[in-house]
Parts: C-alpha cells; sequence; structure tokens
C-alpha cells in the first residue's frame, strides 16, 4: 500500500476518536534504512499541521541501544544494531509509562555523531495526544511484545531494496566509516538483522511502501 501522508495522519487520528483524551501511540517498524525515521519524522509534522505542535511527539526506539560500555561487558561490540544490543524492556516501560502518566515524561534519545544514546533528550508534553514511535524489532515477539501491547497500531515501513542498501551505505558513511568498512557492517550486521525483521513483517495493522 502506498498511502499518503495525509492519508495516514487521517488513520492516525481516527485512532484518537472517541478516546476521551487517552494517548494514541503508533509505531513504525522496518529494516535498517527502510526509512522509519522519516516517515515519522513526516508523519509527525502533518500531524502537527492539523492538531498542534504540543499535541503530537516522535520518541524512537533508538535511544535503547545499549551504551558501548555495556556492549564491551557483553562481548557485542560488533553485533550493535541485533535485538540482544538494545533494552526492549525499558522501552516497554517507557512506552507504558507514556500510556498511563499525565505528566511530562523525558525520553532518551540516540546521538549519531557519537553513536551513543542520550538520556532525557526528548521531552513529551502532558497534552501531547498522539505519539509516534519507530524501530526495527516493534513486532518481534519476544520482550519485544511487551512494547506491542504499549501500541495502538504498528506499520511497516518497506522500501526497494537497492534504494535501501544505497541510503544505508551512504548513511554509514556520513557518520564516520569509511565505505569498504561500511559494506562490510552491512553485510555482516545489518543484512542478518534485516532478515529477522522482514520476518515480522506479517504481524503488522498495515504495510506502507516507500519510494
Amino acid at each position: 500500500m502506498r498511502p499518503t501522508l495525509d492519508e495516514l495522519a487521517a488513520r492516525v487520528l481516527k485512532l484518537t476518536a472517541g478516546r476521551m483524551g487517552d494517548r494514541v501511540i503508533v509505531g513504525i517498524a522496518g529494516v535498517p534504512g527502510a526509512g522509519k525515521s522519516t516517515l515519522a519524522e513526516k508523519l509527525t509534522t502533518v500531524l502537527a499541521e492539523r492538531i498542534g505542535p504540543e499535541q503530537v511527539a516522535h520518541v524512537p526506539m533508538d535511544g535503547f541501544h545499549l551504551a558501548d560500555v555495556s556492549l564491551d561487558r557483553l562481548g557485542l561490540r560488533q553485533r550493535k544494531g541485533a535485538p540482544e544490543t538494545f533494552d526492549a524492556l525499558g522501552y516497554a516501560a517507557l512506552l507504558k509509562r507514556l500510556r498511563e502518566s499525565g505528566d511530562l515524561v523525558y525520553a532518551p534519545g540516540f546521538e549519531r555523531t557519537i553513536e551513543q544514546p542520550i538520556a532525557g533528550a526528548i521531552p513529551v508534553s502532558p497534552g501531547a495526544r498522539v505519539v509516534v514511535t519507530e524501530g526495527n524489532y516493534l513486532l518481534l515477539g519476544g520482550d519485544w511484545d511487551r512494547a506491542k501491547e504499549q501500541l495502538d497500531e504498528v506499520w511497516f515501513c518497506r522500501t526497494p531494496e537497492d534504494l535501501r542498501l544505497e541510503r544505508l551505505l551512504a548513511r554509514h558513511v556520513r557518520f564516520g566509516k569509511t565505505p569498504e568498512f561500511a559494506a562490510q557492517w552491512i553485510e555482516q550486521t545489518d543484512q542478518p538483522n534485516a532478515l529477522l525483521i522482514e520476518a515480522s513483517s506479517h504481524r503488522a495493522d498495515l504495510v506502507v511502501e516507500m519510494d
């Protein structure tokens, strides 16, 4: 399905109808480089135009990357980005708090220039009616189902493979990897993760085909 941003925003707003002030949380899953963050950012912008910027928040899953010091301790530094290199239950706990709390909530972010999570980087105001979250593993199952339980819908974002790999390589290079090391990282780390993520796509409420 290739819905427009306006159609996707309308789908989200339909979820808010009759909710008596309850917050709606929509997740966007997809393989590395599929365009999850871009879709989430554009959707958040359209929603903000419709209902006001204080009514919408974008909270990526990437803030729950384990820090390199933890990855080194666990021997997972070369697996960074794989499911076991995230705090899945911490992410689920944040989503539960966003679901239930009427207070200001600070979510962690992720700084790609240093490839580290940053605590307290994203404020979610008490009045936010819609939270858009995105990440690779929202549909994976296991511990990740704790997060999925807090989501009203989960969409799967899919991009043509050649374009996805081109963008993924460019992103790795932009943030400091050599082209050779980036290509090796994609083959040895990103692609095995991508196969795992793609296999979970049947659990999505909607598949969004990206250009």
